[in-house]
């Protein structure tokens, strides 16, 4: 392990040493873990980011599309309850 010289407020510091006294452990431990869990929820992905990008790719190209149903509209998803109700009525 390699020592490191951090500084916290007075505020991060009783609030560290309150909850390594609730899990009964070291202070020290508890910045490890905590430093670990943070570096591993922070980690660039290199597959997730390309798949978020195509994702993301894909919604542009719908939202600048001109995406109609098979009778020319294109506000189906907002008002199918109403076009249902013109189908059913007839």
């Amino acid at each position: 392990m390699v020592r490191m010289m951090i500084q916290l407020t007075e505020e991060q510091v009783r609030a560290l040493k309150a909850l390594a006294k609730a899990r009964k452990m070291p202070v020290a431990k508890l910045v490890r873990e905590s430093v670990a869990a943070y570096v591993t929820s922070s980690a660039i992905d290199p597959e997730r980011l390309k798949k978020k990008r195509r994702a993301l790719a894909g919604l542009e190209k719908i939202r600048k599309a001109k995406f109609r149903d098979i009778e020319g509209k294109k506000d189906l998803a907002v008002n199918h309850d109403k076009y249902l109700e013109e189908i059913y009525a007839s």
